[in-house]
């Protein structure tokens, strides 16, 4: 596989985790406060990826990290964590079609957010997608 198409591929299998996230979570929310499963799930989460970076040779000692990848990767987490316990309230609460569809609304902050801060430019095609994507997701979201 191209270099320039692994993108993609990796964005796909991403998103069809992230649609089973979804379901799986919402399935295991039933008999669970939602904070709490979010303390178990990101648990499992850091042992799985533990046994991964340390069975695929990746690990790396965490003194070879700029201190300036440290403060992004811990703002990163941070964002994360916060969205995760957002997403988990928000499956307990309501219909797993709905909280996924609003929690897209990422794409859209993303481009904007990727303009303002990181200067990524989209063409008028790519504007026209993301506001396809935000007219779907009122669509989803919002009863008549």
């Amino acid at each position: 596989m191209a270099a320039s198409s692994q993108w993609l591929f990796w964005a796909l299998l991403s998103a069809v985790f992230a649609a089973l996230t979804a379901i799986f979570a919402k399935a295991g929310l039933q008999d669970i406060n939602s904070d709490f499963a979010t303390l178990v799930r990101t648990a499992m989460i850091l042992l799985v990826l533990a046994a991964f970076v340390l069975g695929s040779g990746k690990w790396r000692p965490p003194a070879s990290v700029s201190a300036s990848t440290w403060g992004w990767l811990l703002a990163s987490a941070l964002a994360t964590g916060a969205s995760w316990v957002c997403y988990f309230r928000a499956l307990q609460a309501g219909d797993a079609s709905k909280v996924a569809a609003v929690d897209k609304g990422s794409l859209v902050l993303v481009a904007l957010f990727a303009l303002a801060f990181l200067h990524e430019r989209l063409d008028s095609r790519e504007w026209l997608g993301v506001g396809l994507v935000s007219a779907g997701i009122v669509l989803m979201a919002f009863k008549r």
